[in-house]
């Protein structure tokens, strides 16, 4: 028998005795209604089977194999029996099989046909869900995977605490990242170097010290070659039209792996609850996003909207609609253009622009190196007028200014100095008048020290100030 299917055929055996009975012919009838019955059933099955999706060991065909027709093929006039509840759930587990299919698949690319790839593990819903995918497919074990973890120094303290856990459970160890020069974990090193209010200092330098720098540094050092991250559409209208591979804006353009791109939040946490995954434990205290602490709130603020248990408490279209994932992050934050801050400058273009040398490089310079604030303090105390500024190399309005303090170290008879304040702020801050980078001060012979406060930092205004001040 063929299993085409034909619009003839399916007139000839449901429609036409249909209408015959509904027209009383006392021949058919009765072999009508027989028919009806039969005949419904099996024109829907050669409909599903013609299909070639449908194949008989799918979730789809496993569905309609479990439903009753004998049900639906009921006699004239009676309603269909239908259960809309079953329907539906039937439905979301066969699209959420699809896409862990979908994301193992692009997971195995990743790991199979690159030689290193990484995943930066930043312990939010997506990214716990590509970590339990690569721990059933052996990835995380074997190490065929790196885990990669970015400590800014602002985080929540739950959120390293739960990565032991996970390491602990998935039985891998992450590489951990931090700020370049100070060692992993040491929050007060950091302070010391660049400030405990940095990200209020400067929210572009923070992210690109604390997270962007950290971040290339850590692909760079585990020689990635492909980047699985956790994006998906559904965050909003940068991340719209992401696809399943891309090339990075940072390393060189490297692969990037978009595993559960087309995955929607609801589809993360039905994940959860299906395969009983470790989550994030501030998911259970209102936050649907877990970021830097100093930026980073519940939705509602209340806390009202929880997952707690692989349960919802609360309205859960709050966390769950189109863009609201990150709705909580970067709260107060905005970009220097004015623009409301949605991207922490890791996924963006131009992010490889960071800061890889010093400035005013000995040697190299007219401007004077000082290393030490033993030595910053010798040239106060020498009894010479001196101009010094005290700058950070990251920072891009030191940069901004190089070539002009340069300019003007060459077209002075004074001695010009430079001294990296960033390793040392309390030292800067108690003797050379610096808050912020870069800071110019001119030394007189006494030893006072007067600090240049125009933002206007050309030759002839540095010029004039000294002739001014001294």
């Amino acid at each position: 028998m063929s299993t085409h299917f034909s619009p003839i055929r399916c007139f000839e055996t449901i429609l036409a005795p249909r209408w015959l009975a509904q027209k009383g012919c006392p021949l058919i009838q009765h072999q009508a209604q027989q028919t009806m019955k039969f005949s419904s059933t099996f024109a829907l099955s050669m409909l599903v089977g013609s299909a070639s999706a449908f194949s008989p060991a799918s979730p789809i065909q496993k569905a309609i194999n479990r439903a009753s027709f004998s049900s639906v093929a009921v006699e004239m006039g009676e309603k269909p029996v239908f259960d809309q509840e079953q329907f539906i759930q039937e439905s979301k587990d066969m699209r959420l099989k699809h896409l862990e299919e979908q994301a193992m698949y692009a997971l195995k690319i990743s790991a199979e046909n690159y030689g290193n790839a990484v995943f930066p593990n930043a312990m939010i819903a997506g990214d716990l869900v590509i970590t339990d995918l690569l721990g059933r497919m052996g990835y995380l074990k074997d190490g065929k995977v790196k885990v990669m973890v970015v400590d800014t120094f602002h985080l929540f303290p739950e959120t390293m605490e739960f990565l032991k856990k996970i390491e602990d459970h998935y039985g891998f160890k992450a590489e951990v990242f931090c700020a370049e020069g100070i060692p992993v974990g040491d929050k007060d090193a950091f302070d010391k170097r660049y400030g405990a209010d940095l990200w209020k200092e400067d929210i572009d330098e923070y992210d690109r010290v604390c997270k962007v720098e950290p971040f290339q540094r850590g692909l760079k050092t585990l020689g990635t070659d492909c980047m699985i991250n956790g994006r998906t559409r559904w965050q909003g209208f940068e991340r719209a039209w992401i696809d399943l591979f891309e090339n990075a804006p940072i390393g060189g353009g490297l692969a990037k792996c978009n595993p559960i791109a087309y995955w929607t939040l609801e589809d993360t946490f039905d994940y959860f609850a299906k395969h009983k995954v470790p989550y994030h434990p501030l998911h259970e205290k209102g936050y649907p996003s877990i970021g830097d602490a100093k930026d980073t709130i519940p939705i509602p603020e209340d806390g009202s909207v929880k997952f707690v248990n692989y349960e919802w408490e609360g309205d859960k279209t709050q966390w769950l609609d189109y863009a609201t994932e990150r709705k909580g992050r970067f709260v107060g934050l905005a970009n220097k253009d004015g623009s409301t801050k949605t991207e922490c400058g890791i996924h963006v273009e131009g992010a490889e622009r960071t800061w890889d040398r010093d400035l005013w490089e000995a040697d190299k310079s007219s401007v004077k190196k000082v290393d030490s604030s033993d030595a910053a303090l010798e040239v106060v105390k020498s009894g010479k007028p001196a101009v010094m500024v005290v700058y950070a190399p990251w920072c891009q309005f030191s940069q901004n200014m190089e070539e002009e303090f340069e300019s003007f170290a060459g077209a002075t008879d004074l001695d010009v100095f430079s001294y990296r304040g960033d390793e040392d702020r309390e030292f800067v801050q108690a003797n050379l008048n610096t808050q912020s980078f870069p800071t110019v001060n001119v030394i007189k012979p006494d030893g006072t020290v007067v600090k240049y406060e125009s933002e206007e930092r050309t030759v002839d205004a540095f010029k004039k100030f000294v002739e001014e001040t001294l």
